[in-house]
C-alpha cells in the first residue's frame, strides 16, 4: 500500500469520529479541508478564510495533499468535538454562530474571533458586545438618492434603543449632543438585524428592520471593517437578550435566544393584486419573517407597502397553490398563490413553478406551527393597526 494510501485510508477512519463529518466553523457536512495547525476539520468555503490566517492555521486537501504521520497522528488525537471544547468554551448565549448558509462576513468574524482573538476560550472574560453602550459612525442608506452617508448610532442596554443622528459625521461633545434630537429611536424589542450582501450591494452590508407606528421600517447599514459591523449585529443580540430576560424573568437563555434576530424565511419577487382582485397584478419585493409578510415595491424601500399577518391553520389561516376561477389576470406570471385569512384572501403570481413551490412550502411551514403568546398579540395588533 502506496504512502498515499495509507493516508487516504487514515483520514477516512479519523472522519468518522463523531463531530468531523461536518465543518467545525460553519456546519456544513462532508468537510473537506483539515486544519493540520488547529486539529479540525473543514469546509472549502471555510478553509478560503483559515488561509488569510496563515500563523494561525494550516490547511490541508484531504484528497489532494500530502498528509505526513505527524499531522494525520495530531488529527487524531484533536479533531471538530475536543477543539469546539477548547474554543468555544464560553460562547456568550447571544452571539450569533453563523452556518454554510450565512455570508462570508459572518463565518469569517466567527473564525476570528474563535483561533485569533480566542475570545471564547476563557469563561468569564468580558466581551466588548456586553458594555452596555455602543457609540459609533455607520455608513447608512438614504431614502432619497440611496446614496451612503456617515451617521452616527448609539446603541444603549440601559434604555433598551437603537438610535442614529444625522447632524454629525463624528461623535460630538457632550453639550452639542443634549442640544440635537436623534433622527430615529428604534426600540430594540422591534429590530430584526440581517446581513444582506447581495442586497445592499457591500460585503458587510446589514439591513435593521423595526416596527414603528404599526408599520415596517427598513434601515441599510454598512461598515468597510467587517468586525465593527459584526460586533454590531452581536450588540443588538446582547442588548435583545438582556431586554427579554427583563420581560420574561422565567424564562431561560435557550428560550429566549430564538427571539432575537434571525434572517428572514424567505424573499423574493411575486406579483400581487389589490383587496377587491380586479386590479392588475403587480410586481412586489416580499420579505417572509417568521408569520409576517411584508411587501415592497423595491428591495431597497424604507417602508413596507404593506403587510400580512400569517397565523395557524387551526385558527383560519391557509395556503393554496392556484388562484380562484374567474380571476382577471394581467401580469406576466402564472404560477398562482392564495393565501386565506379570517378576514380575506390574497392572491400572488411567481415567475416559476419552483419558485411557487418554495413559497408555498415556507407558507405551510409557518402555517402548520402553533402560535405562541406574543404572536397571539402580534396577531391582535394587525387586526386593530389603522
Amino acid at each position: 500500500m502506496s504512502t498515499n494510501e495509507r493516508a487516504t485510508r487514515a483520514l477516512r477512519e479519523i472522519l468518522q469520529k463523531p463531530g468531523n463529518d461536518t465543518c467545525a466553523d460553519c456546519g456544513a457536512p462532508d468537510p473537506v479541508w483539515g486544519s493540520t495547525s488547529l486539529g479540525v476539520f473543514i469546509c472549502l468555503a471555510c478553509s478560503g478564510i483559515h488561509r488569510n490566517l496563515p500563523n494561525i492555521s494550516k490547511v490541508k486537501s484531504l484528497s489532494l495533499s500530502h498528509w505526513e504521520d505527524q499531522e494525520l497522528q495530531f488529527m487524531a488525537k484533536n479533531g471538530n468535538e475536543l477543539m469546539k471544547t477548547k474554543y468555544e468554551a464560553a460562547v456568550p448565549a447571544y452571539y450569533y454562530k453563523p452556518t454554510h448558509k450565512d455570508c462570508q462576513v459572518l463565518r469569517e468574524q466567527w473564525i476570528r474571533a474563535k483561533y485569533e482573538r480566542k475570545e471564547f476560550s476563557e469563561p468569564g472574560k468580558h466581551f466588548t458586545y456586553e458594555e452596555g453602550t455602543r457609540d459609533g459612525i455607520l455608513l447608512k442608506r438614504g431614502r432619497g438618492n440611496g446614496q451612503f452617508l456617515s451617521r452616527r448610532f448609539v446603541l444603549s442596554d440601559r434604555e433598551g434603543t437603537l438610535k442614529y443622528f444625522t447632524k454629525y459625521d463624528t461623535p460630538p461633545p457632550p453639550f452639542l449632543l443634549q442640544a440635537k434630537e436623534p433622527k430615529a429611536v428604534i426600540k430594540v424589542d422591534t429590530i430584526n438585524a440581517t446581513f444582506q450582501p447581495e442586497k445592499i450591494g457591500n460585503p458587510n452590508g446589514l439591513q435593521i428592520t423595526y416596527l414603528k407606528d404599526y408599520s415596517t421600517r427598513n434601515i441599510f447599514v454598512y461598515h468597510e471593517n467587517g468586525k465593527v459591523i459584526v460586533d454590531w449585529f452581536n450588540s443588538i443580540r446582547a442588548v435583545q437578550l438582556h431586554y427579554l430576560k427583563v420581560a420574561f424573568p422565567g424564562a431561560t437563555a435557550a428560550e429566549l435566544v430564538p427571539k432575537l434576530t434571525r434572517n428572514f424565511l424567505k424573499e423574493g419577487y411575486m406579483e400581487k393584486t389589490g383587496p377587491r382582485q380586479t386590479e392588475g397584478f403587480k410586481k412586489r419585493w416580499f420579505t417572509l419573517d417568521q408569520r409576517r409578510l411584508m411587501y415592497f415595491k423595491d428591495p431597497l424601500d424604507a417602508f413596507a407597502k404593506g403587510e400580512v399577518f400569517l397565523g395557524s391553520k387551526d385558527h383560519g389561516y391557509n395556503v393554496s397553490p392556484g388562484l380562484p376561477t374567474g380571476t382577471y389576470r394581467n401580469g406576466a406570471w402564472q404560477y398562482g398563490i392564495t393565501i386565506e385569512t379570517p378576514d380575506r384572501s390574497f392572491l400572488f403570481t411567481c415567475e416559476t413553478e419552483s419558485d411557487q413551490q418554495d413559497w408555498l412550502k415556507h407558507f405551510n411551514g409557518v402555517m402548520n406551527a402553533p402560535m405562541s403568546p406574543q404572536e397571539y398579540t402580534m396577531e391582535a395588533m394587525f387586526k386593530h393597526r389603522p
